[in-house]
């Protein structure tokens, strides 16, 4: 995966407590805590470059003693993570998650000093093993099979320099590009590494990849108008079974991901014959259920996508780039427009019952 992380394994523990005075009745200061802080523009290669022990301990309560008698609170110990990141626990239980720059988790609270309440013995600090699971937040998300054309329309629609070349899993680290516009609005757009069949069950990039799709708003399917065939020794799929089998892999791994808005992006419209295929394409995919019975049972999802637009592009001769943007931008500003009238209505419904 090069020198993209997405997971990271860390020790982190909190401070002991201070001695307690058990002459005086003096309680010893608490151990400082280890947090965790969601700020931008950090990345968890630069956590394990800095921190190379990948060890967190929060510092020691002070003693208590004849000057003072209720001991300082220990040194708190910082960890500063990127956004979208799931703190689980070494069984891979969730136990928090960081998505907005500033939101703090508590990873190991510090012991108690000692006191009577402990026979002013001191506690020792909670101790655990954590795993950071990033998953990319973007707004879009471009979904499709290797060789398709993600990243040749993530550099046509961004500034984003992705690796284009002309073989399968080009794309092997989910890259982040943004979509610029006249007035200035900006999207994020993720490009992620290529699916293949099976992939919900951990072939090919799997999980790796599919849990990025998990924090993205919307998802962009990117579809090769010629069909896809990985290999000789794999079966060729036309753009209709490409898109079903790209729907199934969704619906497999997480049945949510199917309920995201979606765009459809029909690529190479360059080559010869494209016109024929995107006119028997667009025939199945208004009536699904009359080619149904073409396909194996294992390859029909049980609830197929519904696309908000469907645009026929070329990265190559730049073809329908301008208005797939436009379609995005659309799409992105119905969704913000609903979920404020449903942010007003909650608001509305809180006056009313006050």
């Amino acid at each position: 995966y090069g020198n993209f992380i997405d997971d990271l394994r860390l020790y982190v523990r909190g401070g002991t407590g201070g001695m307690g005075y058990p002459r005086l009745g003096g309680e010893g200061g608490r151990g400082g805590d280890v947090w965790f802080v969601a700020q931008e523009r950090t990345t968890l290669k630069t956590i394990r470059e800095r921190y190379p022990q990948k060890r967190f301990v929060a510092g020691a309560g002070a003693n208590s003693s004849v000057k003072a008698l209720k001991g300082e609170k220990g040194k708190d110990c910082e960890v500063h993570v990127p956004l979208g990141i799931s703190v689980l626990c070494d069984d891979g239980r969730q136990i928090g998650e960081l998505n907005a720059a500033g939101e703090r988790f508590l990873a190991a609270r510090g012991g108690l000093g000692g006191s009577l309440a402990t026979n002013f013995v001191p506690c020792k600090g909670q101790r655990r093993i954590v795993h950071l699971d990033l998953k990319l937040i973007a707004d879009v998300g471009l979904v499709g099979f290797p060789n398709a054309g993600k990243s040749s329309l993530l550099s046509k629609i961004s500034h984003a320099k992705p690796e284009i070349a002309n073989y399968a899993f080009t794309t092997v680290q989910p890259e982040l590009g943004k979509i610029m516009y006249a007035d200035y609005k900006q999207i994020p757009v993720a490009d992620l590494p290529g699916l293949i069949e099976g992939a919900h069950a951990n072939k090919g990039m799997g999980h790796k990849f599919l849990k990025h799709v998990e924090r993205t708003k919307q998802l962009l399917l990117v579809v090769d108008i010629s069909g896809f065939q990985l290999s000789i020794k794999t079966q060729f799929r036309t753009a209709f079974e490409t898109i079903l089998l790209l729907t199934k892999e969704l619906e497999l791994y997480k049945e949510e991901l199917l309920t995201k808005p979606a765009l459809l992006a029909i690529n190479k419209m360059d080559l010869p014959c494209a016109k024929d295929n995107l006119n028997e394409l667009m025939k199945q995919l208004q009536n699904p259920q009359d080619f149904l019975h073409l396909l194996q049972d294992e390859m029909i999802p049980a609830n197929t996508l519904e696309f908000k637009d469907i645009i026929p592009i070329s990265t190559y001769t730049g073809e329908g780039i301008e208005e797939l943007k436009a379609c995005i931008r659309k799409s992105i500003d119905e969704e913000a427009e609903q979920e404020n009238e449903e942010y007003r209505k909650k608001k509305l419904q809180l006056l009313q019952t006050s």
